[in-house]
């Protein structure tokens, strides 16, 4: 186990506070923090003084520092309040999981992704496209999104042009990707001597293998007989390279300015031989084209108009049948089949179906192909009207996006076999039919459309702002209405908001924000469709009071607070309709056959309608604190309390089966969900060195008060009252050592007769036996951490700088499950040198890890329990940079570069965690994270 380093590094972030946004090293001023620029959603901008919402920026200069495929996997552990979790898989699908505050809710906590005011995925916006991303957290901040914000929101704001300038940027990454935590499967002798080693665990009176074919796996002798595969090391290359390139042009004249980006990627993966066809490749390679235009227009004094357009193409290529060639090598072992046989077939045989040769599936079972196209249009048009009102303006907004996934697939199959031995003769093996599977075809050919989706935004507002001596003011009334269609049954969704937002204030010091906001769904059953929001928030400028004056290390100090109810249109998971009586039927669609007979079958009531119609909403509560001291040190500080009522749940708990049918959903469900946010950052500069140290940690915790649970006969299994998506299961106190030991243990898992090296567990409830009953909750969420932090350093001389970001995680639990890897011979599957090397034995007793082997599912040991579950919090290197900025003197004799900066990358290099031989974040039978070394350079002509 690596030695965890958890509670120091916890305590170093404690010391030494948080960071909510990571600001460029040379931006030291006093009051920068105070000035920076908050998007309120309401066509305007505040600065943090004005302020009275809870919202964590992440500047332009923190969004590319991992170079990362898109801003999603880009801002991983940055901005407080956001949690961002990795995930694995091909490069093409590798996303993020996000949440703000933790787990709020029983039907869905994730946040609303916005991009220029208008929500879309994220995950084909490029870092560089990116001016800044905010965290909206609390009532204040989100009120305006209406029926979609109760989660959070992330808004993204991409860069703009400037007037009266050019400026041409190149960037250029070059990443030699790498590979962590591969599994590493025993070999073929060492396969055979555990399967036999199982087989005798389990009962059976003869071994699976002789001692002749045991030596032959180990002497290599016969090696299309009795082969040894390393099919990780066959079907996969060590290293893969991805390159990206964007170029992007600012500039504008007089009254029109730009900013366009082309930006390219690709990645060609990690399939070890995928060319060996004329025509085509089998690799999981990746490749994605954007091209952003974002333009701005003063058409006359008090008119102007903004048209943003984003164009995608990507293009991931797999071998036949998008084979999941992770899933294929943890389960067929070493032992099992040579890659090919004497005569150049693929290898397989009747124990192991062909078709789960990863190598034969890499090369030879043809390929596929998703293409994803979206275009993504806005158009904005302001107009002010100084002759009707001072202040006064109207704004008019439409968009229209699109997007596909088309998928074409043109696998073909193959021949496999292998030889067959019937007997061992004279320490000879013999040989009988040889096996023959499967058949040679051509490339096949089909094209699908997977899914579409089609979103039009249309907005028209009014807005007023003035200063009346102390007293400003910003109001404004708008009308938001959204229309959305996607490939799937019940999905064309319809929201409208109405919603006014005021913000005023009174010595540029005490500020006050109100926002009603009545939405619309038609998701959501008549006589409640519609619903108000209403938020209210402010905010007192304290270092502008007369009694701060003399405080001189205070540059800025600000209280606020807020309070709102956010009204949502989560549906129950039984989804539309569920407020009319559904109906099923037992026979076919037609009421007759050709035969004239009946094939309707009989009709029966499927779950009952709901009634009490309403929705669920979250009642949130923040206060907070923002500070500048000292001259560079920025403080933020915020706690929070939140009540999520109205949550749709099952009543199956509720009423008895005696109901008869399947119980409707109600709004029976309430969780309550509170924590606290802190963050500091601090600059400095000591003569040409400049230095930037910072911290941000989070603490989240969630509480089920209501949900319908069915009565439970013990306490230990009532789940009100825990977490949000608390673990359960059984709690494990060592293994069976013996008979004598099974025979003296009572109780013991009812359905299963335990054996020496077996799990031995705790009678929780007492009541002499152990069974379902006795699970109890065990550890934290499975789904979200409830401590999520981070640490930046950054320092600077002459241009010579390094930067790095470390993130980590605490109370956080995880389940070892992943079949080979923990869950090893099960269903002829393979077993990892790890837990062959930790498994219990009569010998290894005292420090075994894992419990004896078994060849069936031990209905014993395979469920949920303390010895399976493990700590997954972690501490890791999330990236670091060295680089250097080309001196200006240098570049100006060029005449034609104005900067220059030439960067070496490091991404996700280590990690202190809990776990020997996989990686807390991606811990399943699919693709291991990557490590990646990048060099890079960025140009600015």
């Amino acid at each position: 186990m690596k030695n965890n380093k958890n509670a120091v590094l916890m305590a170093m972030a404690l010391l030494s506070l948080p960071v909510s946004a990571q600001v460029k090293i040379d931006s030291i001023a006093p009051h920068r923090y105070a000035a920076q620029s908050i998007d309120v959603g309401a066509n305007v901008n505040f600065s943090r003084e004005q302020s009275t919402s809870a919202v964590s920026v992440i500047t332009s200069e923190s969004t590319n520092k991992r170079s990362a495929k898109n801003i999603g996997n880009s801002i991983l552990g940055q901005g407080s309040g956001l949690i961002s979790l990795q995930n694995s898989g091909n490069y093409a699908g590798i996303n993020p999981t996000f949440y703000i505050r933790g787990m709020q809710s029983l039907d869905g906590n994730t946040p609303l992704f916005v991009v220029d005011g208008i929500e879309r995925d994220i995950q084909y916006i490029s870092a560089e496209e990116v001016e800044s991303v905010s965290v909206l957290k609390d009532a204040a901040a989100t009120a305006l999104y209406g029926y979609k914000g109760a989660n959070g929101v992330v808004l993204i704001t991409t860069k703009r042009g400037k007037f009266n300038s050019k400026e041409i940027k190149v960037n250029l990454d070059h990443a030699i990707n790498f590979m962590a935590h591969k599994p590493k499967f025993v070999d073929a002798q060492t396969y055979a001597k555990a399967m036999n080693e199982a087989y005798a665990n389990d009962g059976f009176e003869n071994p699976r293998y002789t001692q002749e074919e045991v030596d032959a796996f180990g002497s290599g002798k016969y090696p299309y007989l009795y082969p040894n595969v390393n099919w990780v090391d066959e079907t996969f290359r060590n290293h893969s390279v991805t390159n990206m390139l964007n170029a992007s042009f600012t500039g504008g004249g007089e009254k029109f300015k730009y900013y366009a980006l082309l930006d390219l990627q690709y990645d060609n993966g990690f399939v070890k031989n995928p060319d060996t066809h004329e025509g085509y490749s089998t690799n999981n390679k990746y490749v994605k084209g954007n091209l952003r235009m974002n333009m701005d227009m003063i058409l006359s004094k008090n008119t102007t108009m903004k048209v943003n357009l984003l164009g995608v193409l990507a293009e991931s290529n797999a071998p036949g049948n998008s084979a999941k060639l992770w899933d294929m090598v943890y389960g067929l072992p070493s032992a099992a089949f040579a890659v090919k046989d004497e005569d150049g077939k693929w290898g397989g045989n009747s124990t192991w179906a062909g078709t789960v040769n990863p190598v034969a599936q890499s090369q030879d079972a043809g390929y596929s192909r998703n293409h994803n196209r979206g275009i993504y249009t806005d158009l904005t048009i302001r107009q002010e009207l100084p002759a009707v009102l001072k202040g006064l303006a109207v704004q008019g907004r439409i968009a229209y996006d699109h997007f596909s996934n088309i998928y074409e697939n043109y696998s073909k199959t193959y021949v496999y076999g292998s030889p067959t031995v019937v007997d061992w003769l004279d320490g000879k093996p013999q040989l009988g039919k040889a096996f023959t599977g499967g058949s040679e075809s051509d490339l096949g050919a089909s094209i699908s459309t997977n899914s579409f989706t089609r979103r039009f935004h249309a907005d028209a507002s009014a807005d007023y702002q003035n200063t009346f001596g102390a007293h400003s003011i910003y109001s404004q009334l708008k009308y938001d209405y959204e229309f959305s269609d996607e490939f799937a049954i019940n999905s064309t969704l319809y929201r409208q908001n109405i919603s006014w937002y005021t913000h005023y204030g009174l010595l540029d010091r005490y500020f006050l924000d109100l926002a009603l906001i009545e939405s619309g769904s038609n998701r959501l059953a008549p006589g409640s469709k519609w619903a108000l929001s209403p938020t209210v928030s402010a905010a007192w400028v304290l270092s502008k009071e007369n009694f701060m004056k003399n405080l001189n290390w205070v540059d800025f100090l600000k209280l606020r607070a807020s309070y709102g109810i956010i009204q949502t249109d989560i549906l129950p998971e039984s989804g539309w309709m569920y407020y009319m009586q559904q109906y099923q039927t037992t026979g076919g669609t037609y009421p007759f056959n050709s035969g004239f007979q009946s094939d309707f079958g009989r009709t029966y009531l499927d779950a009952i309608a709901t009634s009490g119609l309403t929705r669920e909403k979250a009642a949130k509560f923040n206060a907070g604190v923002d500070a500048t001291l000292f001259g560079g040190l920025d403080f933020s500080f915020d706690g929070f309390y939140q009540r999520r009522s109205n949550i749709w749940v099952s009543t199956a708990g509720k009423y008895s089966s005696e109901l008869g049918v399947d119980a409707p959903y109600e709004g029976d469900g309430i969780v309550d969900s509170w924590g606290w946010e802190a963050s500091l950052d601090y600059n400095k500069q000591i003569g040409e060195v400049k230095f930037n140290i910072g911290a941000n940690i989070d603490y989240y915790r969630s509480q089920i008060k209501e949900q319908d649970e069915a009565p439970k006969l013990y306490p230990n299994l009532v789940s009100t009252g825990h977490r949000v998506s608390q673990l359960f299961g059984y709690k494990a106190i060592g293994f069976f050592k013996d008979q004598a030991d099974i025979d003296a243990s009572k109780p013991q898992l009812l359905g299963s007769t335990p054996r020496p090296g077996d799990i031995k567990y705790e009678d929780v409830n007492g009541d002499g036996q152990i069974d379902t009953n006795d699970k109890t909750a065990i550890g934290y969420s499975t789904v979200a951490p409830e401590i999520y932090y981070n640490i930046h350093l950054g320092v600077e001389w002459k241009g010579l700088g390094i930067d790095a970001m470390f993130q980590g995680t605490g109370r956080y639990s995880g389940v070892l499950s992943t079949k080979s890897m923990y869950k090893p011979l099960v269903g002829n599957t393979t077993i990892s040198q790890y837990y062959y090397d930790n498994r219990w034995t009569p010998e290894t007793a005292g420090t075994a890890k894992f419990p004896a082997l078994s060849s069936t599912s031990n209905a014993n040991n395979y469920n949920t329990n303390t010895l399976w579950m493990f700590d997954r919090s972690f501490f890791k290197l999330r990236n670091i940079e060295v680089y250097y900025n080309f001196p200006k003197a240098m570049l100006a004799k060029t005449k034609l570069l104005n900067a220059a900066k030439l960067y070496v990358r490091g991404v996700d290099l280590f990690s202190f965690d809990h776990l020997d031989e996989s990686d807390p974040e991606v811990f399943g039978a699919t693709n291991p994270l990557n490590r990646s070394i990048v060099a890079g350079l960025s140009v600015i002509f």
